[in-house]
């Protein structure tokens, strides 16, 4: 399993935009090998950097399954307006990826 995620600063203010973006995308995910499952989560809201953190969470059956999205016309479709939003961010998205090494 891989799960791979973005973590996001969203300005205070721009978060029902933000989800909105997210809600309102097409994907098309369920179409994409190795692809399992995939969740947007919202976090605290930072009165100092008045931002609130959420992440972009999808798992894959493993790694490769991944890189070869990110290889895909998939990927870049999902990805082909992403900067029209820039306007919502506190700078750019934090990639983390992680390969499961225990499983319950």
């Amino acid at each position: 399993m891989y799960l791979a995620m973005n973590r996001f600063s969203i300005l205070e203010g721009q978060e029902e935009a933000f989800e909105t973006v997210w809600r309102e995308r097409e994907s098309q995910l369920s179409d994409v090998p190795g692809f399992k499952t995939f969740h947007l989560l919202k976090g605290a809201f930072d009165e100092n950097t008045g931002t609130t953190l959420y992440a972009s969470h999808t798992i894959w059956a493993d790694r490769e399954d991944f890189v070869n999205w990110t290889k895909s016309e998939h990927f870049r479709a999902a990805h082909r307006n992403a900067g029209d939003n820039k306007h919502l961010y506190a700078g750019h998205p934090q990639f983390e990826g992680f390969e499961a090494v225990l499983s319950e």
